[in-house]
């Protein structure tokens, strides 16, 4: 490959990689069996994403309320993330420790 050919490609790299990075509004960290911060507000039309920081365990993000929906497991160093259209209070859980609580509360 020719330098000028290499410079390209790393820069249409690093132009993907600042369009992509914080593509959401919020993070939620999921550590020590709890979510930090168990709370967020975004508004309308907003992403959040849950990033597990734990060690050696999985969880899921399971909303409890109308319409429930749960993700897929979300393994050490891997993310899960969900688009909020409606305001309103989204309460959550982690599927398989559901003493892990969190709570999404979107504003129009």
């Amino acid at each position: 490959m020719r330098p000028s050919s290499s410079r390209a490609l790393l820069a249409s790299a690093v132009s993907l990689a600042c369009l992509t990075e914080g593509a959401w509004a919020a993070e939620v960290r999921i550590e020590n069996y709890a979510f930090a911060p168990a709370e967020i507000t975004v508004k309308a039309g907003e992403t959040v994403r849950w990033t597990n920081a734990e060690k050696r365990v999985s969880h899921s993000i399971l909303f409890t309320g109308p319409g429930g929906l749960e993700s897929e497991r979300i393994f050490p160093d891997e993310s899960w993330e969900r688009r909020f259209e409606k305001p309103g209070r989204y309460p959550y859980v982690c599927g398989p420790h559901p003493e892990m609580k969190g709570l999404v509360t979107v504003s129009p």
